[in-house]
Formats: structure tokens, sequence, C-alpha cells
């Protein structure tokens, strides 16, 4: 692992990351194509950095996303600087993404556990990383961004084997390959404020060249804790969602839940962090999600 760095320069404003398709996809009842192209046409509107829309997997698996291809054509970008981000599970899924030009990036999930891999992927870790590369390629070829979501980040319910070093070993492996965005994810809502800061302690400074994000998945009682821990060592990426609806439905176990953007907003606001965000938009989306979610 290489030696610690000085800190980098932080951006003044964290990166807020709308995640519905993580709210949607384990969602117990269908949601229509037509209502998820208004509620993702509101958050288009709010003036988020990244909107984690939809995914390329198998319907058979996820059978919420399958008309991600679908929603593409009936998004309204207008004035927007909002990136669209598809999580992709496979080369398939990649190209597909890839060959969509309003599709910014494209979203891996890369398990530090070998057992939720092959849950997650139906790949084992040494094929997984051998796939980061072609889509490294894929990525590059179509001019993407890929983003790597570190899963089981901050802890292992499988058995595998967990620790802080495994997370930093796999991060500089992921780094030598060239990803510049990884996102350390809290698949099962583990994570506690002394292994946050711990990883992002160590990784942040140690691993400039990578922008570093939290994709926190806790009971409404933990958030702020998680949130204030990874902010005070520097995180700047946050992936949430509106109300904190979400989880992962291929960990096996009940959706633990998201943050929810408005408390991450409140607690930024709180700390006088300006967002450039439409008002309107904003109560408008969630006005959106609470009709979605009832």
């Amino acid at each position: 692992m290489p030696a610690n760095s000085a800190n980098p320069p932080l951006p003044l404003n964290p990166v807020i990351v709308e995640c519905p398709r993580d709210a949607m996809q384990g969602w117990g009842h269908p949601i229509s194509t037509e209502k998820k192209v208004e509620y993702l046409n509101a958050l288009l509107r709010v003036g988020f950095d990244t909107i984690d829309f939809g995914s390329f997997v198998s319907p058979k698996l996820i059978p919420q996303m399958a008309d991600t291809a679908e929603l593409l054509s009936a998004l309204v970008r207008g004035p927007s600087l909002t990136r669209l981000l598809a999580i992709v599970a496979n080369i398939r899924g990649a190209e597909t993404a890839a060959g969509y030009g309003s599709i910014d990036c494209l979203g891996y999930p890369f398990s530090v556990s070998e057992t939720f891999q092959k849950k997650n992927t139906h790949h084992g870790l040494t094929d997984s990383l051998n796939m980061v590369k072609e889509l490294i390629a894929i990525s590059k070829g179509k001019g993407k961004e890929l983003v790597i979501y570190l899963s089981m980040g901050f802890g292992n319910p499988y058995g595998d084997p967990y620790s802080t070093d495994i997370v930093a070993e796999w991060v500089d492996r992921l780094a030598n390959l060239g990803i510049g965005v990884i996102s350390l994810a809290d698949t099962v809502g583990v994570a506690v404020p002394k292994t946050i800061r711990k990883l992002f302690a160590y990784l942040i400074p140690a691993f400039p060249q990578i922008r570093f994000g939290a994709h926190f998945h806790s009971q409404p009682s933990q958030w702020l804790e998680k949130v204030q821990t990874a902010d005070l060592q520097g995180c700047r990426r946050f992936d949430t969602t509106l109300l904190g609806i979400g989880g992962c439905p291929m960990a096996g176990d009940e959706l633990v839940g998201n943050i929810a953007t408005e408390n991450l907003i409140q607690y930024f606001r709180d700390k006088q962090v300006n967002f450039s965000f439409d008002e309107d938009a904003l109560r408008e989306a969630r006005l959106l999600a609470l009709q979605l979610f009832r």
C-alpha cells in the first residue's frame, strides 16, 4: 500500500448523488414506467450532481429495473448539468449502457466479500477484477466515467475475511488500474464511526487521485453519526435517496434503507454549505416520492 501523503485540498461543497434506482429496485410493488419518468424528470430539475437512475441487469433478478432503457427516451435533461449513472453487473450490460449517449457514468459493484460478489454478480473476485479492466476499456471507448461501488466496504456478515486493511488492499488494486471514483458501500448497514473514521482517514490522503464517496445504508437513528464521521474525515461524495427509501435486495436481508437526502442537505446547510438546488423542484420531487413509495 502507498505511504500516506499530505491531505489534498478538499472541495468546498459536497457532491450529492441521488439514487432513485436504489430506492426503486427492491420496492415491493411494481412502479410503472410512466411514474418513474415523472419522478426522474422532477429529480433532474433539482440540480443534483449525479442521478443513479437505473441498471442494466437481468430483469429476472431485478424486475423493477427492466424498463431502464425505455426511461432514457422520456427523460428531459434541459439545461441541467446533472449526470446520469447506470449500474451494470457484466460486460453485456456495460456495452448496452455505454451505447446510450445520455448516460454519463457506469457503476459497477465490486465487493470485498467473495460470497456477496457471487450473490450479486455471479462472479468471484478474481473474475470481477478482470471484468473491471474490460469495463474501463468500454467506458473510455464511449467517453463514460466508471464508478466502483466497494460493496461490504464497512463490514462483512458472510464470514469472509474482513478488515480495513483488506479494503485498502482492494482500493490499491483498483487504483493501479486507473479507477478515479470509488464509493464505499455500507451494503447491510453495519458501518460504525470507528470503521468509517479509520477507512477514510487512511484512504483519502493515501490515494489523492481517487474521489472517494460514501454509500451508506442506515437505520434512521444512525444516519447522523455515519455522515458526520465521513464528513470530518474529508469525504465529499454522498449517495442518498429522498425519504431514505431503499437498500440492496441482493443482500438477502431486510432492506435497511438509505440516508435520506433531505437529512443530508439539512446537515450541510447547518454547516453553512449552500447548494444551488431548485427548491421548488426539490419540494415537487419529495411530494412525488411520498406518492411513489406509499
